[in-house]
């Protein structure tokens, strides 16, 4: 399946059925009457996050949804069939954003419905204007018109955790490792194009979604490359896994060059937990592991760890910290969304 993570779509509720204008005719019944029913309501055009969706692909050639509009009314006060709602399913975590890019809502947890736009109202039938003055009114409303408008939908995929680094750091073999995804791996630049999705599941009860972002290249912030892009995709992540290939010659440089990109691209992805990996060490012997490692703490001024996604060496004791470091996360959340009034004494 494609990988489409933002796409424009035009969106039109129903237009309101209009009302009937209509007499009572019966058979030995000296007076009619009015009897002409309202017009039914035009459909709704609603967005829902459901499970199951990680993408936009389906809006790649279908971008125009119009609901149906409501059915006029009819004579004995017969009311109008309301028109069909429409319902857009997205993937967890997508935003609706107007044609200026502003967000209107972000859909950020499964079932979670906005209403884009309502169906118009139904117009009344002469029976609504009947009254002591005018026992046989001719007229009727018509119904009123839909709403209609242009909107961009974004995914920011949701994850616990978020991998970043240069191309071919192997970060996508880190997946493969960690969890039961089967990413593209190939030993040149980008072989990563779109984000992928792991599950890790460390025992019964630990687990969470692991993201292969792809790889940051100098001036991504700027637009340079394809990382910048996908970028967003990590903004919901609650730790960073920084992989640094162990087989370059600087991988300081490599550092600080993903780092600046992160800090320049903001949204909090510099303030985020991140466990910082040198990576690729099967293929070092051990004096050059033990001194790309001394460098790399002395650049970060943080614990490296050592790890081989290859050969699964490190692999474990890495996911443990990063699951230790989402459980603490949330932690934190759950304790800012409950306030000091909630605090037990």
């Amino acid at each position: 399946m494609k990988f489409l993570d933002q796409v424009k779509v035009y969106v039109k509720s129903g237009a309101g059925g209009g009302g009937a204008v209509s007499f009572r005719r019966e058979k030995f019944i000296e007076y009619g009457g009015p009897d002409g029913g309202d017009g039914g309501r035009g459909g709704d055009v609603w967005i829902e996050a459901v499970e199951g969706l990680n993408t936009l692909i389906d809006f790649r050639y279908t971008q125009h949804f119009r609901a149906d509009t409501g059915i006029h009314g009819m004579g004995r006060n017969r009311h109008g069939a309301n028109g069909e709602d429409v319902v857009l399913k997205v993937p967890v975590g997508t935003q609706v954003m107007d044609d200026d890019k502003q967000t209107i809502v972000d859909l950020d947890h499964a079932g979670q419905r906005f209403l884009l736009c309502k169906g118009g109202n139904g117009g009344w039938g002469n029976t609504q204007f009947k009254g002591p003055i005018n026992q046989a009114p001719r007229h009727a409303n018509p119904g009123l018109e839909g709403e209609e408008r242009a909107l961009w939908l974004r995914l920011k995929l949701i994850a616990d955790v978020g991998i970043v680094g240069l191309p071919n750091a192997g970060k996508s073999t880190f997946l493969a490792a960690a969890s039961a995804a089967r990413p593209k791996i190939a030993d040149y630049p980008f072989t990563t194009l779109s984000p992928n999705l792991g599950m890790v599941d460390l025992s019964l009860g630990e687990r969470f979604i692991l993201a292969d972002i792809p790889g940051l290249i100098e001036g991504a912030s700027e637009g340079a490359g394809i990382g910048t892009r996908f970028l967003g995709h990590v903004e919901r992540t609650a730790v960073l896994v920084h992989l640094v290939d162990g087989t370059q010659e600087d991988v300081a440089g490599a550092w600080r060059t993903v780092r600046h990109e992160l800090e320049a691209y903001g949204e909090g992805l510099e303030d985020k937990s991140e466990i910082l990996a040198l990576n690729k060490i099967d293929a070092l012997d051990d004096e050059t592991r033990d001194a790309k490692q001394a460098e790399l703490e002395a650049a970060a001024g943080v614990k490296v760890r050592l790890l081989s996604g290859v050969a699964k060496m490190g692999v474990t004791e890495l996911l443990r910290e990063a699951y230790a470091l989402v459980q603490a996360n949330k932690g934190e959340i759950a304790a800012q969304e409950a306030g000091p009034e909630d605090w037990a004494p």
